[in-house]
């Protein structure tokens, strides 16, 4: 099964379009944990079983745990939601960039030594840095597009002069993602949920592809806007252009106290039905 079909399924069968990012910061683990980087796995895992009946899918930042020396703790992390929630696809968020023999062991870390179902990149160095990854059939990739920090315009933003149209940088990314790019039905964009007219825009660029949307909840993204500029569905009620909307920190910290996962899992079903409510 592929990426595209794992995130379909999953968000039927959640009836979801919520991605918990997993970004374990030890200083704001509860009780005992605080200041514990060995308990990243439990705190982890510990919000996995809490939300996986909630999620389209889970999304762990690969720095949060290699800062701390917890690469294994990730690895048993990602082995335990391939059990826990096999439905579930998981999307190791990376932000790679770089090209040739790098890059395939690059795609190799997040494909094999993770069995990651997806990975996000930035393309910056083009299609050179992201063909390594397409190699590993059925995997997802997603590419940052137009992000929500406010020095994406530096780049992101700017209008390109030789190309038709002069359209700005991401909406040229687009364009590339939805066509020659996405060779084998594999890619994704990166759009953050602080632009919602700049989601729309991707959307109209990128009708079919997989968007996936941090910065709701603590980022101050507003999730209505988000899924009626992002989410596209057929006549028929069929989703044509899905949507990942991401949130971190408001469902990993909800509670200081011991009840961090029942407070985690309270926050998720609230935003779970905050967003499908936009629908």
């Amino acid at each position: 099964m592929s990426f595209t079909q794992q995130l379909q399924h999953a968000q039927a069968h959640n009836d979801s379009m919520l991605c918990v990012g997993l970004d374990p910061e030890p200083s704001r683990f509860p009780g005992a944990w605080k200041d514990q980087p060995a308990r990243i796995y439990d705190f982890c895992a510990a919000i996995v079983d809490a939300t996986k009946d909630l999620v389209c899918a889970f999304k762990p930042q690969i720095a949060y745990f290699a800062a701390h020396r917890a690469e294994d703790q990730l690895e048993r992390l990602m082995a335990h939601m391939k059990r826990a929630a096999p439905q579930v696809p998981i999307i190791l968020d990376a932000k790679r960039g770089d090209i040739g023999s790098t890059a395939e062991q690059y795609a190799r870390e997040a494909f094999e030594r993770y069995q990651a179902d997806a990975v996000t990149l930035s393309p910056f160095m083009g299609f050179d840095s992201v063909e390594p990854y397409l190699r590993y059939p059925g995997k997802g990739v997603i590419l940052l597009c137009r992000t929500s920090n406010p020095g994406g315009s530096d780049l992101q933003n700017q209008r390109l002069a030789d190309v038709p149209g002069q359209p700005r940088l991401y909406e040229h990314l687009a364009a590339l993602a939805q066509g020659p790019w996405n060779t084998n039905g594999q890619v994704g964009l990166v759009v953050g949920a602080t632009f919602p007219e700049e989601i729309a825009r991707v959307r109209e660029l990128a009708p079919t592809l997989p968007l996936l949307i941090p910065g709701v909840g603590a980022q101050g993204g507003d999730a209505e806007a988000t899924v009626k500029a992002g989410r596209r569905t057929a006549a028929d009620g069929s989703v044509t252009g899905a949507i990942i909307v991401n949130s971190s920190r408001a469902v990993l910290y909800a509670s200081a106290g011991d009840d961090f996962a029942s407070a985690a899992r309270r926050v998720a079903l609230e935003t779970r039905q905050t967003l499908n409510a936009a629908r």
